[in-house]
């Protein structure tokens, strides 16, 4: 059974369960274990699934923290458990924030078995962020939140390839989250931003209370109107009408078809190039004989091309001349290897 075959039968477990926990230890042995067990751990191996895992505090000796994943010997994931009926506070984050500041974990992860908010330290070194990078909901799991749980199993867990993923996602998640809260209820700052644009009077507090019903509805009405476009260019016939007196023109199908692989080599190329320039920068283009990178969406501008057909996959490395390297790879993990090709071929442009 595929991954998401499996985190979507474990979510149908999780609402079944759910409403006969009641207790922090039954949260741990019901749900968080399994889940665990699903990622691939061994959570009866104390070398690999830690329980109780000591972090030392301070002057504060012998603090404990649920679980821990080690490689090597070391942490590598910090696990700390809630109750599954209760809320993952901030004073549960507090918990998590201090344990991981004193180990070698990169991540850290609080749940209460049925929400798992992940962490790392995007913004200090050694020093956990106060919000959560990734944050999976198993009663309501997207389809992105399984591609980004798979980078935590056992035999896919690489620090350095989800780390540099981290940041992108996190703020893309707190842009969603806050856009929905102003098109849920616009704040006074938001509307005054939106009449900046299109009211030239003086913003007084009257003038705003009385466009904050109509920006809502506005914005509202934008969204709707997007989504129905969207549905009828989809539904709508490609094609034209044909006219009974002109010859009828038969189009030539596009070969073209877009994999998942090469867009998961897009991703990775767009957290590399991350380092050295705005991620908007980097966008791609398929053709027929292989998938482009573009600086800028100039097609005078290649970052790179990758060719991912199953008998001989590549990619393809411009200099400065815009003279092609060709590097033979396995996998499209294997891009990786050759970041510092990549950076150097972005800073051309740049």
């Amino acid at each position: 059974m595929e991954f998401a075959s499996k985190i979507r039968e474990f979510s149908k477990r999780v609402d079944t369960l759910k409403d006969g926990i009641s207790t922090e230890e039954a949260a741990k042995t019901s749900l968080v274990m399994p889940f665990f067990n699903l990622l691939g751990y061994d959570v009866f191996n104390p070398l690999e699934f830690t329980p109780e895992f000591t972090a030392d505090v301070g002057i504060k000796k012998g603090e404990k923290v649920d679980y821990a994943i080690m490689r090597d010997g070391k942490p590598v994931i910090l696990i700390e458990c809630k109750c599954s009926n209760g809320d993952l506070s901030d004073k549960h984050g507090s918990q998590l924030f201090r344990y991981f500041g004193t180990s070698a974990a990169k991540f850290g992860i609080l749940t209460n078995g049925i929400i798992y908010k992940f962490y790392t330290d995007l913004e200090e070194s050694n020093k956990m962020d106060l919000s959560p990078f990734l944050e999976v909901d198993l009663l309501d799991i997207k389809d992105y939140q399984i591609n980004e749980l798979k980078k935590f199993c056992k035999e896919n867990f690489d620090t350095d390839k989800i780390f540099s993923t981290a940041s992108e996602l996190k703020y893309s998640n707190l842009i969603k989250e806050y856009m929905a809260q102003e098109f849920d209820q616009p704040s006074e700052e938001f509307v005054r931003h939106i009449l900046g644009a299109v009211y030239e009077g003086q913003k007084t507090q009257k003038v705003i209370d009385k466009y904050k019903p109509l920006i809502k509805k506005s914005l509202n009405t934008f969204i709707n109107d997007l989504v129905n476009q969207k549905i009828t260019s989809a539904l709508s016939p490609q094609e034209e009408d044909i006219e009974e007196d002109e010859p009828e023109v038969v189009k030539k199908e596009s070969k073209i078809v877009t994999t998942e692989d090469e867009l998961q080599a897009y991703y990775i190329i767009r957290a590399i190039g991350a380092e050295v320039t705005d991620i908007e920068n980097i966008t791609h283009r398929d053709t027929e004989s292989y998938f482009g990178i573009l600086f800028g969406d100039n097609n005078r501008k290649p970052i790179c091309r990758v060719n991912l057909d199953k008998k001989q996959r590549r990619i393809m490395i411009p200099d400065a001349q815009k003279n092609f390297t060709t590097y033979q790879i396995e996998t499209v993990d294997e891009i990786y290897k050759y970041k510092k090709q990549i950076i150097e071929s972005i800073k051309n442009y740049v």
